[in-house]
Formats: structure tokens, sequence, C-alpha cells
């Protein structure tokens, strides 16, 4: 919703500064818009078209490296929770119990990470989940007999510490980081640059439908910078399908 609603705002705006453009070519006298003129308001115009297009590659990069970081975290999520099933498994049955609270825990996990991010209702954020508790105090109680379960609990222990921080990771980096003072000014350096492209030309349907495609285009480059900053909601949000695929198998 936010990406969409800074693709509209983005859009309206250098629309309006085109339009604003245009009208004052018609009213400004013929004495002002001598080669001089033009001359300094192109030299402008390319100065912050250049600004700009720096200023619109950062934000690419910041929000693509959000997106592969998330990304990463899911995954990272995903292998930590089969391995720590295969872990168990191999610990023995007496460890049947710990596999489902590990199935449960993932349950809520994946719930949370999805719907909270998405809604920015992150109150619960750094708590863990009561399966997540039990399953913890049920490791530690955990009284190994062969050299087998006292080489594996360690590793065990250690993965799922590993899982509970990544968990946490994926929080850590839900804030935006697209900032809104930056989003601001952009667009007002967009709409004064597609004001200036306009000041000088003659107001017809051409001009008008260029006007407009480029407005599109780059209101559609804003919009998947700030879908992408935003990896759980959105038109280009992380799949869950792994964690789906990985439940049913859990404790089987």
């Amino acid at each position: 919703m936010y990406s969409q609603l800074v693709f509209l705002v983005t859009f309206l705006s250098i629309a309006i500064g085109g339009g604003l453009g245009m009208l004052m070519r018609i009213r400004l006298p013929d004495a002002n818009l001598i080669a001089e003129s033009k001359e300094v308001v192109r030299l402008g115009a390319s100065l912050m078209g250049t600004v700009a297009a720096l200023v619109l590659g950062l934000m690419i990069a910041s929000a693509k490296n959000s997106y592969d970081t998330q990304t990463a975290n899911v995954r990272q999520l995903t292998a930590n929770i089969i391995l720590l099933d295969e872990l168990l498994e191999q610990y023995g049955p007496e460890t049947n119990d710990a596999r489902a609270m590990i199935r449960r825990a993932a349950a809520i996990t994946m719930q949370r990470v999805w719907q909270e991010n998405a809604t920015g209702n992150n109150k619960e954020t750094f708590s863990a989940s009561g399966p997540a508790e039990q399953f913890f105090l049920t490791v530690e109680s955990m009284s190994p007999k062969t050299d087998l379960q006292r080489s594996l609990k360690p590793r065990i222990l250690e993965v799922a510490t590993d899982l509970a921080r990544t968990r946490l990771l994926m929080f850590v980096h839900f804030d935006n980081p697209i900032p809104v003072p930056l989003l601001v000014i952009v667009i007002l350096w967009l709409t004064v640059i597609f004001a200036s492209y306009t000041l000088f030309a003659d107001a017809n349907a051409v001009v008008a439908m260029a006007c407009v495609i480029y407005a599109l285009a780059v209101s559609s480059a804003l919009f998947l910078i700030v879908d992408m900053s935003q990896p759980f909601s959105g038109l280009m949000k992380i799949s869950n399908e792994p964690l789906h695929h990985v439940l049913p198998e859990l404790g089987s």
C-alpha cells in the first residue's frame, strides 16, 4: 500500500510539474525566452538530473540490499529448522516432543515474520513464543546416555541459538531503508526537472503524451524501490513457500 501511494504521489507531482512548465511557457513574455535563459535552465536541469540519478542509484542499491538480506535470512531460517529437526531425530525417539515443539514454534515464527513485518505491528517481535521457550527448556534438560547423544546435544543448542538469532535479524532489518524525507526531496527534484523540460516546448499533444509516459516510467522506478525495501509486503514480497513446504515434514 505504501509503495502504491509513493507511485501515485510521484506521478501526480511530475505531471503537475510538467503542466506548470507548459503553463509558464504560455504566460511568459517572449522576451524572457531568449537563448541565454534557455541555456541556464537546461544546465540547471542537467545538474539536478545528474544528482537525482545518483541518489536513485543509491536508493536502488539500498532497497536491493535489504531485499537480498531478508531473502538470505528466510533461507537460513528454513535450513536451520530442517537441520535442527534432523539432529533431534539422530539423537533418539525421546526427542519426539521437542520436534513437535519445533513445528509449532516454526509456524508461529512464520506468522509473526510475515504478518507483523507487513503491518508494522511488531509488539511481540523480540519475545520467544511459548513452544520455542518450551523447546529450549526441553533440550537443556536432556540427559545424554551415549557418546553420540553427548556430541549431538551441543550441536542442537548451537543450531537452535543460530535459528533464534536469524529470527531476530529478520525483525531488526524491518525498518524501511528509504527515509521519507529523501523520497520527498527526490520527488521535488523530479517535479522541477520535468517542469524545466516543458518550459521551452510548445504545448501540444506530443509533448503532453511524452511527459505522461516519462512520468509513469520514473514513478514505476520509485514504486519498485519502495516495494523492494519492504520485503514482507507489497508486490515483490518474499515468498513463505519454503517454510510452508518444510512444516509438514517436521517431526515425521
